[in-house]
């Protein structure tokens, strides 16, 4: 499996790591791609360093990299995730302006009816927040909106975290516990 997974400038930086993380503990190749502000949230939101991040990465692509096999839909993946969101990045993609990597290989991704995943860390929305959601949705994206569920009682921030890319996987169809199953009252 070969997923492109995409780091933009939204608060939450933490989900993407994570998620490469998880990813590589699965042996899923991944192609990542970070805008300038995903490297600044690195800094201002984690202990983590930006140049540890590529390492989490099967393969790294700079943002300006248009030739990069992952603008082409001739190169097979397994889809994209774009973790976290910003609405900048949201809004280029409903818009199908690619004017960095990240856009174009988002563009590639529903182009080619592969799933797409975009995971936005923001609140309150407004109504062009929402309406580049609904025309995203409609036309074959993932709204994966980091609203984490609390029927599992997390008690760290870790176990926030795990459940929304835990919602991740399940839509990759990658096998996981990252988070105890709602199994009803009992």
């Amino acid at each position: 499996m070969r997923v492109i997974v995409g780091l933009s400038g939204a608060s939450g930086i933490v989900y993407g790591i994570r998620l490469l993380q998880v990813l590589r503990e699965k042996n899923v190749q991944t192609e990542l791609v970070m805008t300038p502000m995903a490297k600044r949230m690195v800094e201002l939101e984690t202990d983590y360093k930006v140049e540890e991040i590529p390492s989490l990465a099967t393969r790294v692509y700079g943002i300006d990299d248009l030739e990069a096999p992952i603008s082409s839909g001739g190169y097979p993946t397994d889809g994209m995730i774009v973790a976290p969101c910003s609405m900048k990045t949201l809004a280029g993609i409903a818009c199908g302006y690619s004017a960095n990597l990240l856009l174009r290989a988002a563009d590639v991704t529903l182009k080619e009816k592969r799933p797409l995943v975009l995971v936005p860390r923001e609140t309150p929305l407004n109504v062009i927040h929402l309406e580049n959601m609904l025309h995203l949705a409609r036309i074959g994206a993932t709204i994966l909106s980091a609203m984490p569920a609390f029927y599992h009682r997390p008690q760290t921030i870790d176990q926030v975290t795990d459940f929304v890319v835990g919602k991740v996987l399940d839509i990759l169809h990658v096998g996981h516990n990252m988070y105890h199953r709602w199994g009803g009252q009992s």
